[in-house]
């Protein structure tokens, strides 16, 4: 039995939990609850005990919009705005200006109101009122602003463009290895009769109107550069490779030299127009193949299986095997994958061989190169859009259908999309610790903090607490 001096050199040489990335209260300028250092219970105070003060109409929630404010001045978005949409809302009685009312839209979509109602709620916040030009609008004009994109297929173009453009730029905070884009669409369930809404693929709410956007997103950023509001029966196929390659090619423009780009869709782009575009904007691509009855028939008769991972008993867990397989549509050969396991319960459970708990995934690239499991651990990474779209719906809202026409919903949908590229712009050259915080956490500390707009002569000045993450941008 080991002696007490020895029992204490075990404790001491205990490891110390590490800090969790969860604790955030430190960087949004809180205090640790010290416990262990405390001898005393602690007591709540009676709520009554607390008096009511005289009414402050300084006081604001939305404080974090100065600094953005300021960020966008310098990267131009102001003047990009007025330069493009100027013109939709011009003449001499015009009040409230179109590029006005977008970038009043995109402070409301920062502090978390995801529909134009919620401009309600925020006309009684004095700095938002203040931002906004001294006042803000009814909903009527704001929903009518949104009307002139109705037959402005250019407007909407453009609009896109700007918020792919702001998208690339979330790449120039950092140095690469590699790039990855993701294919993906979502369904965006309507609840009323919009123009575009129809009944197609909605696992969640069978039979109902939707919409069936797709987005492109950089996996490495989570920034969005390339989106297409699209109606609900509308899939991927050979009509959307000339829209894949382009939004594929953005990225392959702008990323640094000799720097790969991996493009990656699921099953969906197994498709010969959409393989032949991806093939030609000089990226790499993965997707995984459709199980026809062709390639079981290959798969039924592979050979030279490789093992990759093993149990403890020395069976195997996962097997690769490239497939000498090529479709009748196909333009040209392109490298076929194939791996099966015993570790895991998705993929088709395919009873071919000895072990019948083997499941199985064939992948299609046109990457020759890389080992056959490292093609298979390039599509694994694809999993993260899934968090990625729950993200846009959830903390921007891109699911919420603000209007009745198709064009105006098309362009409240880019126009979220462009806010969120800004905020990951945003946090990632000027908020760097906080830039792999998903948009909640972002929102609560650099945007919804509470402060004091007041005036001395003809200056105003934004006060906040003397802790907050968002003193130090400002100072």
């Amino acid at each position: 039995m080991p002696t007490a001096r020895v029992q204490r050199v075990m404790k001491s040489k205990k490891k110390r939990a590490v800090d969790s990335e969860k604790v955030r209260r430190d960087r949004l300028g809180g205090k640790r609850g010290g416990g262990n250092r405390r001898s005393a219970r602690i007591r709540r105070p009676r709520a009554s005990a607390i008096c009511a003060g005289r009414p402050d109409p300084t006081l604001t929630g939305v404080a974090g919009l100065v600094p953005f404010g300021v960020y966008l001045e310098k990267i131009g978005l102001d003047a990009q705005l007025r330069a493009t949409f100027f013109e939709m809302k011009d003449g001499p009685t015009v009040i409230y200006p179109m590029e006005a009312q977008l970038r009043m839209l995109i402070d409301a979509n920062v502090v978390g109101e995801q529909r134009v109602f919620g401009l309600e709620a925020l006309a009684s916040d004095p700095l938002f009122v203040e931002l906004a030009g001294g006042v803000v609008p009814s909903i009527d004009t704001a929903y009518r602003g949104l009307a002139r994109f109705d037959d402005e297929p250019m407007k909407l173009a453009q609009l896109e463009i700007m918020m792919a453009s702001h998208g690339l730029a979330t790449l120039e905070a950092r140095t690469w290895h590699s790039l990855h884009i993701d294919i993906d669409t979502t369904v965006e369930t309507t609840h009323g009769h919009q123009q575009g809404a129809v009944v197609g693929y909605n696992p969640r709410y069978p039979g109902r109107n939707s919409y069936h956007p797709l987005l492109a997103v950089i996996a490495e950023t989570g920034a969005c550069i390339g989106a297409q509001l699209r109606p609900g029966d509308e899939g991927i196929g050979n009509d959307q490779a000339p829209l894949i390659a382009r939004y594929v090619s953005r990225l392959v423009g702008h990323a640094p030299k000799n720097i790969p780009v991996w493009a990656r869709i699921d099953s969906a782009g197994d498709c010969a127009k959409i393989l032949e575009a991806l093939d030609g904007t000089g990226a790499y691509f993965v997707t995984k193949a459709r199980l026809t009855p062709d390639l079981f028939g290959t798969l039924l008769l592979a050979s030279g299986w490789k093992s990759v991972d093993e149990d403890a008993d020395g069976e195997p867990l996962v097997q690769v095997c490239d497939l000498a397989f090529r479709r009748n549509e196909w333009s040209k050969d392109y490298r076929v994958v194939a791996v099966r396991r015993r570790d895991r319960d998705t993929g088709k459970q395919v009873q071919l061989w000895e072990h019948l708990d083997y499941g199985v995934q064939v992948f299609i690239s046109n990457n020759s190169d890389l080992p056959a499991e490292d093609i298979a651990h390039e599509y694994d990474g694809r999993a993260e859009i899934e968090p990625r779209i729950a993200e846009l719906k959830n903390a921007i809202g891109i699911g919420k259908i603000p209007t009745q026409s198709f064009d105006a919903n098309h362009a409240v949908f880019l126009l979220k999309l462009l806010t969120h590229n800004l905020v990951r712009r945003y946090t990632a050259e000027r908020a760097p610790r906080v830039m792999s915080w998903r948009m909640p956490w972002i929102s609560r500390a650099l945007f919804r903090v509470p402060g004091r707009l007041t005036r001395s002569g003809r200056q105003r000045h934004l006060h906040v607490h003397p802790k907050s993450l968002l003193q130090e941008m400002l100072c």
